[in-house]
Parts: C-alpha cells; sequence; structure tokens
C-alpha cells in the first residue's frame, strides 16, 4: 500500500542522534535550545518554545491567551486537538463556517458570531494554505480579540511573503510523524510578546522557574534551586527530538518544494476530470502544501477503490461539531456540512516517486470508466 504520509528520513538524521546519545543529555537541553533559536529565526518571530506536542503547544497557548470563560471561534473542520484545547482551558468554542475552495475559516462569518462574550479567534491553516490573515486581523482588532494560529499543517507555508506562524498574536507548530517537519512527535509556540515567551517556559515545565539545562549553563555547573510560580504541566521537548528536528528544519524548504511538484502532477493529470474539484491556492498564498485533499461527489467509493488498488487514502476532518461533547456549541456551518462529505486526502509526501505518482493518477482516472 502507498501511504497517505510518510517522513522524510535520510542518514542526517540517524548522525543526529548521535551528540545526544553519546553525551547522555536526552532530556531538555541544549539541542532542545538550539531548534528553538533556528525555528523562531527560520519563521521570523522572536521566541519560540519547544512542546511534545501540537496538543500541548496550543493547550499551553490558549493558557497564556487566557481564554477560560470566553468565547473561542473555531473551525469545525480541524483536528480535534484544536477545540479540545479550548475546552482544556475552560473555554466555549464556537464554530465559523469555511470557505469552501481553501476549506479556511471564512473571515465573514467570525463577524457575525462575535459578542461581548468572545476573547479569541483561531486561524486554523488549513493543508497548509494560509487563512485570509489580513481580514482576520483586523476584525480581531476591531474588536481587541486575540489571534491564535493553528500552523500544524502549515509549516514553511507563506501569506503575503509572511511566513505563517508569525501573522497573529501567537502560533503552534505539529512536529507529528505525518507532518512536513517531522520528529516522531514535538510541537512548537510562537510569538514576539517577552512576557508570554517567559511564563510558556515555566509552564511548559510544571511551572519551575528554571529548567534543568538553564540552570547548568548559567552556573557553569549544576544549581539545584529553582521556585516553582504556578501549576504548570509536563510537555517540554526533549533532544532527541530536538537533534532530528534541526535536520528536518534544514530540509523543509527543499522537502515542501517536492510536495509542490508532486501537487503540481496531481493537478496537470485530473485538470480534464469534471467529476474532481483539486485544491486551490489564493494569490496571497505559497501554501506549505502539508495534504492534497480533492472533492468528489462519490467520495466514499472512490475510497474504496483505491484502497482495493494499494492506495491508502484519507477523510481530513469529520466536521468537530458532529461529535457529541460540541454538538451544543454555538454556530452554523452549511458550507462545511455540504463540503466534508466529499473530502479525499491522496498521497503526499517527499519520498513519493514520480511513478508512484503517475499510478495514483491513472487509477484515479479510471474510476469512472
Amino acid at each position: 500500500m502507498i501511504p497517505v504520509f510518510k517522513p522524510s528520513y535520510g542518514k542526517e538524521e540517524l548522525e543526529a542522534l548521535k551528540e545526544p546519545f553519546e553525551t547522555g543529555w536526552i532530556g531538555l537541553g541544549p539541542k532542545t535550545k538550539e531548534f528553538e533559536k533556528k525555528f523562531a529565526e527560520y519563521i521570523g518571530v522572536k521566541y519560540a518554545v519547544a512542546t511534545n506536542s501540537c496538543t500541548a503547544a496550543l493547550h499551553l497557548a490558549m493558557k497564556v491567551m487566557r481564554v477560560e470563560g470566553y468565547e473561542v471561534i473555531t473551525t469545525p473542520l480541524t483536528f480535534i486537538s484544536t477545540n479540545h484545547a479550548i475546552v482544556y482551558n475552560n473555554g466555549i468554542p464556537v464554530f465559523a463556517d469555511i470557505y469552501p475552495d481553501t476549506l479556511n475559516i471564512n473571515p465573514d462569518e467570525i463577524k457575525k458570531l462575535i459578542t461581548d462574550r468572545t476573547g479569541a479567534i483561531v486561524a486554523v491553516h488549513y493543508g497548509g494554505h494560509p487563512c485570509d490573515m489580513d481580514l482576520i486581523n483586523e476584525i480581531a482588532k476591531k474588536h481587541n480579540l486575540v489571534v491564535i494560529e493553528d500552523a500544524a499543517h502549515g509549516c514553511g507555508g507563506e501569506y503575503k511573503g509572511q511566513k505563517i506562524g508569525s501573522l497573529g498574536d501567537i502560533a503552534c507548530f505539529s512536529f507529528h510523524a505525518v507532518k512536513n517537519l517531522a520528529t516522531a512527535d514535538g510541537g512548537m509556540i510562537t510569538t514576539n510578546d517577552p512576557e508570554i515567551y517567559s511564563r510558556l517556559l515555566k509552564l511548559r515545565w510544571l511551572g519551575i522557574s528554571k529548567d534543568t539545562w538553564a540552570r547548568e549553563e548559567k552556573d557553569r555547573k549544576y544549581s539545584w534551586y529553582y521556585s516553582v510560580e504556578e501549576v504548570g504541566y509536563k510537555c517540554h521537548m526533549n533532544d532527541i527530538t530536538a537533534a532530528l528536528g534541526l535536520v528536518q528544519l534544514k530540509k523543509l524548504d527543499r522537502m515542501n518544494d517536492r510536495r509542490g511538484e508532486i501537487i503540481e502532477k496531481y493537478n496537470k493529470g485530473f485538470a480534464d476530470l469534471d467529476w474532481i474539484e483539486t485544491p486551490m491556492v489564493k494569490s496571497y498564498a505559497k501554501s506549505a502544501c502539508h495534504n492534497y485533499v480533492i472533492k468528489a461527489k462519490e467520495r466514499d467509493r472512490l475510497n474504496i477503490y483505491l484502497q482495493e488498488k494499494g492506495i491508502s487514502t484519507g477523510v481530513h476532518y469529520i466536521p468537530n461539531n458532529h461529535y457529541q461533547m460540541y454538538k451544543n456549541c454555538r454556530g452554523e456551518t452549511p458550507v462545511c456540512e455540504e463540503v466534508w462529505t466529499k473530502l479525499l486526502t491522496l498521497p503526499l509526501f517527499p519520498d513519493l516517486t514520480d511513478s508512484e505518482v503517475d499510478m495514483i493518477v491513472e487509477r484515479v482516472r479510471r474510476f469512472k470508466e
């Protein structure tokens, strides 16, 4: 079976693991700090805080953005972590409808949902295609709201020449095994706010004022002293994950370019099929090309057919407001209700060969024969 996603690893990743194993520093340490610094530079922000998952990153981001007791306007078409993180922090999800082409949250729908209880907007960059951030930020500024970017799909993508993850008040990335930058698991929070950055460093490590590496680095010897200033969480990254991240970051643009080449081959191969709608990329966007999602009326039949032909597919996603725990949340989403039944994700990863892409195109084309 050709998988839907697959990480692109080579000798460089194996070589990078030698240092943490040889030094014995495999927990939160110098590699994590180096990865944070280089990732912040890549995104174009002042600060980055590495976590053990994007779910943890979203959890902490919602906490420092103080969504507790407030409504948070969000999208139903996302992985469940986005909206669980709101609930973790005693916020109230409110679902805004999406654009039918990019599948991103529609700013016109956001406007309709704002009340005096609204505290934040979550911009999920679906598939790595950036949301229309000028409109979202304009709405947020007018109503004194914070903007949280869910950039789990967006590593390397751009909006009007500016990197995803530098467009709101705070942003969260995923380095899960299926993501563009893959470290098996892991996440990152980016921000330009020094106070938020300082608090995040403590929150990710149980509220402790100095992590182990910071104590050793500062004193040039191990210092046992620290204070605990608030209840925090055990969700920091480790140096094994960070070592992989540093290698993957160097390769990210090249891997994303390869993803783009595969998308071009798909688009060309499906161009004359009137029963398939291929992904849209707006003029303001440079997509991170995380996934390749087509729209087909016979989605479920096509899914079964491709599975039988040795091609794995996926559906991203079941709308979150279909789940029982979210059914009572405010917000009507008729566009999402109509479009999600057509969504099918085809294989997309850097090591997918041209011959495999040609085979996938040929087998999709034969579905209607």
